[in-house]
């Protein structure tokens, strides 16, 4: 089925899909644009993972949209109430009646003699294939496959007679009730886990191979909770925001600049909620702060259910599943009924669709990446890739703008082509991320190069990208414009006022 032809296409309408089309069509009212989703709902990853507890690992201030205030007090919120968010978000904004649910993005391929995208999806309930002619592709599709999340492979897993399950496929109304329970990571999934799961279990292990931080946040934003007497809505929510901004900015420098004292901290506070009777090497990584993903718990509810016993960590490394449980290579046994295999994600880049430029496919991990959202020789096209320090939709936000930007430039230069180049070298082997972690380390041969110097560097620094993609010179010697019939450049203007 071939489809109207469109100046953008999104893919994705999850929290970056959405976002971006209510940013173009307040910002870009005369392109025509449309989205096109796998899933049946609205929602992305917050319609995906169903696990108990599931919830935000980042402040609802900032993971928010810059253009709609979330409204509750709650810091992290829950699974349901994100996703009921987004919706309502495009609803408001009235976008949801252009997207295409089902659909499978496949393949896209970039046709130069007609500098235009033809990309392919597939209905997966019918097989039918539908095809897409667009002027740019903007990718929000995430990081990692949705098909399957990460497991390693563990000895024996297949003679475990009780329940194995993945957090990313967590069956609907499964009872644990009265159940020993061992969640295997020690990461956001399973440190969210662990807490919801201990009311109903009998017990819940968390076995780690080695620790992580985990750091406490309020419950409720209090000084909003106030403020909202006095204030209009709008304003108590970019109050906290920039509070908040702030505020993990100088937590994320200060663990740069003073790992130890951070560190101290850190360990201090969780040695504080857990009790003289814990044994705080559970709780020591070998890393400093913020060399791997930090985990945030709302009010210690992690800490508090190991205090008093309804949960447990294990630090060892795993020798072989047995029928009845997990043998570990100290010696020790751990009997279960269920394991939960919260291991990590497997990273991917556009939904994991295969990426051609005039028949040539592209490999990912051979190109730079232009301020975090465009492929280096690859035109037309951007794609969302959120912070790790801080809350996804930070840069989320700032790169739809970006893109809103840039279609509105090519628009007033009559440029139908834009592509990023480096004519510098400035091409390095390190990936675009700034993160050790396991997840990030797998997936080195899938992900684009970081640059030696900007724009082509991954900054992961909201307060220094804001000005860069918001209001940042477009013509800056590294995007490359076709068919304009302006003459541009970086003193454009000033040379337009000598001819005058």
């Amino acid at each position: 089925m071939k489809h109207p032809y469109l100046d953008v296409l999104i893919v994705g309408a999850g929290l970056s899909g959405i976002g971006a089309a209510c940013h173009l069509k307040e910002k870009c009212p005369n392109v025509r644009f449309g989205i096109v989703e796998r899933r049946k709902r609205i929602g992305g990853t917050w319609d995906l993972f169903r696990y108990p507890g599931i919830r935000s690992d980042s402040d609802m201030f900032t993971l928010g949209y810059n253009f709609r205030p979330w409204t509750d007090t709650k810091m992290l919120a829950d699974g349901p109430s994100i996703r009921r968010y987004i919706d309502d978000t495009a609803r408001e904004y009235d976008v949801k009646r252009r997207i295409q649910f089902g659909l499978k993005v496949i393949s896209q391929s970039w046709h130069s003699e007609k500098k235009h995208w033809i990309v392919k999806a597939i209905d997966e309930a019918t097989d039918e294939e539908h095809q897409f002619s667009t002027g740019f592709v903007f990718h929000c599709t995430g990081y990692y496959k949705y098909d399957s999340g990460y497991t390693p492979e563990i000895p024996g897993i297949n003679q475990f007679r009780g329940d194995v399950i993945h957090p990313q496929h967590w069956p609907e109304n499964y009872d644990y009730t009265g159940k020993r329970v061992v969640v295997i990571g020690s990461g956001a999934t399973a440190v969210t886990l662990v807490p919801a799961m201990a009311d109903k279990a009998d017990h819940v292990v968390m076995l780690q191979r080695s620790p992580t931080y985990v750091a406490t946040v309020p419950e409720q934003d209090l000084i909003s909770r106030n403020l909202r007497r006095i204030l209009p809505e709008m304003a108590v929510y970019r109050l906290a925001r920039t509070r908040n901004i702030l505020l993990q900015r100088a937590v994320y420098r200060l663990s740069l600049s003073k790992p130890k004292a951070m560190r101290r901290l850190l360990l201090a506070t969780a040695r504080r909620q857990l009790g003289p009777e814990v044994d705080m090497r559970h709780f020591q990584p070998h890393y400093n702060p913020w060399e791997e993903r930090m985990c945030a718990v709302p009010k210690g509810d992690l800490f508090k259910v190991i205090r008093e016993g309804q949960a447990s960590v294990v630090t060892d490394h795993i020798e072989a599943v047995t029928e009845t449980g997990i043998q570990l290579k100290s010696g020790a046994h751990i009997d279960a009924d269920v394991l939960i295999t919260a291991t990590g994600l497997d990273l991917q880049l556009f939904g994991g669709a295969r990426l051609e430029v005039d028949g040539r496919e592209v490999h990912v991990a051979d190109a730079l990446m232009y301020k975090g959202l465009m492929l280096e020789g690859v035109p037309n096209m951007a794609l969302v890739f959120g912070y790790t320090n801080a809350s996804w939709t930070l840069k989320a936000d700032i790169a739809s703008e970006f893109v809103c930007r840039l279609l509105n430039h090519m628009r007033d230069i009559g440029a139908r082509v834009v592509t990023p180049v480096d004519g510098q070298g400035s091409k390095t082997q390190m990936n675009f991320l700034n993160l050790r972690s396991g997840y990030v380390l797998r997936a080195n041969d899938r992900l684009p190069r970081q640059g030696s110097r900007t724009p082509w560097q991954n900054l992961d620094d909201y307060l220094r990208d804001l000005p860069a993609l918001r209001y940042g010179n477009l013509e800056d010697g590294h995007l490359r414009f076709e068919g304009s019939s302006i003459k541009r450049g970086r003193n454009s203007v000033f040379r337009k006022l000598l001819s005058a």
